[in-house]
């Protein structure tokens, strides 16, 4: 796991350490320097901890205008016993909400499970985006099965179109742009 690293190719068009809207506003991840693990095994020193042990994330691409934030994610997302979402929503989505993000791309490639506890934090997010959306992409297919059987799928854009997205070889105006015409699409 310490060989995957978040994309970084649109370093050059956003970088959430020079963000001063970012809550990683400041923080200086080492190149070289293995410091977080999940379940004993080190993971890249670009991912971003918030809080969880077993789950961490990268702010990659914010944009204030067009009011969209692009979130990887690689590890297991545990509601059930670190309540992720809740730290999840509480220290990363409601500050970035602050700015007038309200459409959020999470990717989920590297998101290995998904163990439920309530939909509480699910739905208040959905319900604070408004006008937004919340869009998965890439998750695996055993994690979009998790989120179905217990209806949190509810409160997402996923499946289709958004399982196999090859979204690397997008500039992030491109990949939001399409994402938000599927997304269109869909509510429609």
């Amino acid at each position: 796991m310490h060989l995957i690293e978040p994309y970084f190719a649109w370093r050059d068009f956003y970088i959430s350490s020079e963000d001063p809207s970012s809550p990683f506003y400041d923080k200086i991840n080492s190149e070289f320097e293995f410091t977080d693990s999940i379940y004993n095994y080190l993971i890249h020193p670009q991912w971003d901890n918030f809080g969880s042990p077993t789950l961490f994330i990268k702010i990659i691409y914010v944009d204030y205008d067009e009011n969209f934030c692009i979130i990887e994610f690689i590890g297991e997302w545990n509601d059930a016993i670190e309540n992720d979402i809740m730290t999840l929503k509480r220290d990363i989505i409601e500050p970035t909400m602050e700015h007038g993000i309200n459409k959020f791309i999470l990717i989920g490639e590297n998101v290995l499970n998904f163990h439920y506890s309530d939909d509480c934090y699910y739905e208040e997010w959905f319900e604070e985006v408004e006008d937004g959306w919340i869009a998965l992409v890439n998750f695996q297919d055993h994690v979009t099965r998790e989120f179905e059987k217990v209806h949190v799928d509810h409160y997402f854009v996923m499946k289709g179109e958004l399982d196999e997205l090859e979204w690397r070889t997008n500039t992030p105006q491109q990949f939001f742009e399409k994402i938000s015409e599927y997304v269109t699409k869909r509510l429609d």
